[in-house]
């Protein structure tokens, strides 16, 4: 049987328009990234044009390699009716920049998501309507992608993820970090040959001869890869699409074992593992190929053959693993056993830095997720009663929750400037509203900051302390005369929906992720979408993951009567839904590089 033949039925030609003028090579192409950088990505039209959907694959090349690697899959698999594209990395291919290097493996993921964005826009492509095939390191990137800005895509094949790379010389993630830190970015050479990722001669001889394959890969992208695999990999349950996996039986490369229990971890009700011995890396690479490819081609057909469903979170408080992860945060520890000693020993030690920090002091007076702790956060000033004490508020300062708080910041700046640009420009005027705004000093220091001001800004709390000391800081940054404070419920549907003047923007951040209840959060959502007029503009934040669950459920305490603060995690997926639900369009999203906190705007859509 000829695995890789381009046949098409008889019935399928009756849905298909044959494009005999489309040429069979690719054409070169150029996408321009955020920060102004143009990639470079090859697109291949389909040979037979579908008159009931246009499909697409997206395809993303390994390590050191480019786009044109991948191209032999296009006639292999034999998907006619599918558009392809494939891009070369910044630092890959055509590409520009050092070899090896990006900014950081966050500047690469949001990359995918520009690069989809430019595919929709120039070619049409349909997110519901194409399949992301990527390997090795290609594949970490897509995967990562797929969690951090849960993206309705209808599958995902991963060819031996690079989630655990085969270093060979001990404590080598270690080394390169303290490197990393004493002397700044530098290169190291993959040891890898070709005769050790494929037994093709073929791939062995163009990729020795490829003037494009470069060796180096830059220890920044080593070390964020590292990170960001060791993240996906524990919050696989985040990923919903329909996945298929491949791992390479005898891979020189990559360990086995987290790409098992990225696989187990998975969230997807259609999940399917293949492992293939024998098989070097280069697993779509591979002389015997054809054993990968065809199971490719059957599972992206039948993917095509089913209506697009996305998996329903809206329930994620109810069950499943986010809501199990939460109880059992909330659960005491068997008294005096070992964990619970350790965590007392922990919160006793906590209690004494709190003495000289004043920002510990703040947290166990105020609660460590109250406004007053968030707002000494952004202002982040290491203060104490002596020297040590500042030198602790400077580590708790530092910690990598609140540095990501204020990542948090400069994207919300980032977005709000955006949202009012626009409604400057489609409204006339901004009417901006933030239902839970702490102390407010984030919103108002983006407004301070922006090109475009609002004619109107209405900034609500549920705590009288954050409502005195939101309208003082309003009067001292002499915002007074379109800014005011008032105290309110953001989970009191009516009082929301009434709000006056009807805003055109708004805010809810750092609210949600506090509370688990969906019912609650619904409600809150459904007040705002009533207060917020058709064309307006929803900006709101969430918390997909943080390294420190446990350390902030057994340690710290909330702002709510001293109760423990336990965080029930929402992935972005079940946080866009509920946004959704409420009747509002996402657009455009923003992650830190440690994959805490998401930014992401949203429009009202017309009743």
């Amino acid at each position: 049987m000829d695995m890789t033949a381009n046949v098409v039925s008889s019935k399928a030609k009756d849905d298909l328009v044959v494009s005999e003028s489309l040429p069979t090579s690719p054409q070169l192409l150029s996408f321009t990234c955020h920060d102004g950088t143009e990639l470079k990505y090859r697109y291949w039209p389909a040979k037979y044009a579908s008159v009931k959907q246009k499909k697409s694959i997206v395809m993303f090349h390994r390590g050191h390699e480019h786009s044109g690697r991948m191209e032999h899959l296009v006639d292999e698999l034999g998907l006619d009716d599918c558009d392809f594209f494939a891009w070369d990395a910044r630092g890959h291919g055509l590409s520009p920049g050092k070899r090896g290097e990006s900014p950081s493996f966050g500047t690469s993921v949001r990359d995918i998501q520009t690069f989809m964005a430019h595919l929709s826009a120039k070619h049409q492509l349909e997110m519901e309507q194409t399949v992301v095939i990527a390997q090795s390191v290609g594949a970490v990137l897509a995967a990562t992608w797929v969690h951090d800005y849960a993206p309705k895509l209808r599958g995902l094949v991963l060819a031996s993820p690079a989630f655990s790379i085969k270093l060979y010389v001990p404590f080598a993630i270690p080394g390169l970090r303290l490197l990393h830190q004493l002397k700044g970015n530098f290169f190291v050479n993959s040891y890898v040959k070709a005769k050790l990722l494929t037994h093709d001669p073929k791939r062995i001889a163009s990729f020795e001869q490829d003037p494009l394959i470069a060796r180096p890969i830059s220890v920044n992208m080593l070390l964020g890869l590292h990170d960001t695999a060791k993240r996906i990999v524990a919050d696989a349950a985040a990923i919903s699409v329909p996945t298929q996996m491949f791992i390479s039986g005898a891979d020189y490369v990559v360990r086995k074992a987290p790409q098992r229990t990225f696989f187990a971890n998975l969230g997807t009700e259609c999940k399917e593992l293949h492992e293939l011995p024998g098989f070097y890396h280069d697993t779509l690479g591979e002389r015997d190929r054809a054993y990968a490819l065809v199971r490719i081609k059957r599972f992206v057909e039948q993917r095509f053959a089913q209506p697009y469903q996305e998996q329903s979170r809206l329930n994620a408080d109810k069950e499943g693993h986010f809501c199990a992860e939460a109880e059992a945060l909330a659960t005491p520890l068997p008294h005096s056993s070992l964990r619970d000693l350790a965590w007392r020993g922990y919160r006793q030690i906590l209690a004494f830095a709190g003495r000289f920090s004043a920002g510990i002091k703040l947290g166990f007076d105020t609660g460590f997720d109250s406004g007053s702790t968030l707002d000494y956060v952004y202002r982040n000033q290491p203060t104490g009663t002596n020297e040590f004490g500042k030198l602790v508020d400077k580590n708790y300062l530092n910690s990598v929750g609140w540095r990501g708080i204020r990542q948090r910041k400069l994207h919300l700046e980032e977005l709000l400037a955006k949202a009012m640009t626009k409604l400057q420009a489609e409204q006339g005027d901004v009417r901006m509203l933030d239902i839970a705004a702490g102390h407010g000093r984030y919103i108002l220091e983006a407004i301070a900051q922006a090109k475009v001001k609002p004619s109107s800004v209405l900034l609500r709390d549920y705590s009288d302390i954050n409502v005195r000391d939101g309208q003082a800081l309003i009067e001292a940054m002499g915002l007074g005369d379109i800014a005011q404070f008032v105290q309110g419920d953001a989970f009191d549907q009516s009082s929301l929906a009434g709000i006056e003047p009807k805003p055109n923007l708004a805010v809810v951040s750092g609210l949600y992720e506090l509370f688990g209840d969906n019912e609650l959060v619904s409600r809150s959502l459904a007040g705002v979408a009533q207060a917020i007029e058709p064309g307006g503009y929803l900006v709101y934040t969430g918390q997909p993951w943080h390294p420190q669950l446990e350390l902030i459920a057994r340690a710290l305490t909330s702002h709510r009567e001293g109760q423990a603060w336990v965080m029930r995690r929402r992935s972005q997926q079940e946080m866009d839904q509920l946004v959704a639900a409420a009747g509002f369009t996402k657009i455009e999203q923003r992650i830190d590089e440690m994959g805490i906190f998401t930014v992401s705007i949203a429009q009202k859509q017309d009743s």
